[in-house]
């Protein structure tokens, strides 16, 4: 465990300067790139305050949770999923009297919005195999959201996105659709060194599948953008219109592009659902004020919140033995987007 002189020797400043930063002394005048230099160097060596060590034989201490997300911000008010689902964790962190904090990617490396060493990460996103490595030198203890990297060893929640899919199909079948059309986009991964991967849409592979087994499936009925976004969404809904029969149900990928195919229909004077019914995936708040309200495939993210705080409860704690994948069910949320398939 390195000492504070040791940090402001390689940090490059006297020992008091590193004790105000540590300490958050609000009356030290600093640039904010001496603060960022001395937390880098105390995370680098793993640094532990006084108040942290007291803490740690105190039976009924807090923990300290850190929380790291993969989207930036521009992507983030794109598709406000990952916002409402980090806001959820951090509400339930408090709610439990935990102390949490962001981790911050500054040149490539992470960095603690505060002065604590976590007890454990919270990592919400797809990360690359760069990423999970650096994040794994802060903590061994984190539990992923939404990705399963590294699966034989850090521990991950998934929706059952696939289970959604055939839910939101089911439905429009048993209201007596059998043309029914899927509007999606590109999903990516980080790799690491700014490099990005496509992977699987098991949206996507659901419906292909759905529809096969009942002698249904028409590839021309798939409408694929580049990514899951409000204009994507639009861009794709303009394609099935000129398509040579306009499907009678359409199946969304996610909400974003739900409220993009909405707007374009509307623009056409295309009824919802008396022409077409559509229904989205993750049942965003903003949901019920679009119009019509959008049917949805609902991700209960207090549950995926809780599920994710269990596990790394455990985890902290040594109970496991073995990684853990758990994937969170769905369920419909059904508003006044659907309707039985038009007539002629």
């Amino acid at each position: 465990m390195a000492t504070i002189k040791e940090i402001a020797q390689r940090a490059g400043v006297s020992t008091s300067t590193v004790s105000r930063i540590l300490n958050h002394d609000q009356t030290l005048r600093v640039s904010d790139e001496t603060k960022l230099r001395v937390l880098s160097v105390a995370e680098e060596f793993d640094y532990v305050s006084m108040q942290e060590r007291k803490n740690k034989n105190t039976k009924n201490r807090r923990l300290n949770i850190a929380i790291v997300d993969w989207y930036v911000a521009t992507s983030l008010i794109e598709d406000p999923y990952y916002l409402y689902l980090m806001t959820t964790v951090e509400k339930l962190l408090a709610q439990e009297h935990i102390n949490s904090y962001k981790l911050v990617k500054v040149d490539g490396s992470y960095i603690s919005t505060v002065n604590q060493k976590p007890d454990g990460i919270i990592a919400i996103g797809r990360f690359g195999s760069d990423d999970v490595k650096k994040l794994g030198l802060i903590s061994e203890n984190i539990v992923f959201i939404d990705s399963s990297p590294k699966a034989d060893q850090y521990d991950s929640i998934l929706i059952n996105t696939e289970l959604g899919s055939y839910q939101a199909l089911e439905y429009l079948w048993s209201l007596g659709h059998r043309k029914i059309g899927f509007i999606g986009g590109t999903v990516i991964s980080d790799i690491g060194e700014d490099l990005t991967i496509t992977v699987e849409d098991h949206r996507k592979s659901a419906y292909i599948s759905f529809m096969k087994k009942r002698g249904l499936f028409d590839p021309s009925l798939i409408f694929e953008g580049e990514k899951l976004s409000y204009q994507e969404g639009m861009r794709q809904c303009q394609k099935m219109i000129l398509s040579p029969e306009l499907p009678t149900a359409v199946v969304v990928a996610n909400d974003t592009m739900a409220s993009g195919v909405l707007t374009r229909l509307s623009d056409e004077h295309i009824e919802v659902p008396s022409h077409i019914s559509v229904i989205g995936f993750n049942d965003l708040p903003s949901d019920k004020f679009l119009n019509p309200p959008l049917s949805s495939v609902k991700i209960e993210m207090p549950h995926v919140a809780w599920a994710t705080l269990a596990i790394l409860k455990d985890r902290i704690n040594k109970k496991f033995l073995f990684p853990v994948k758990l994937y969170i069910p769905t369920s419909l949320s059904l508003k006044k987007s659907c309707g039985k398939p038009r007539k002629g």
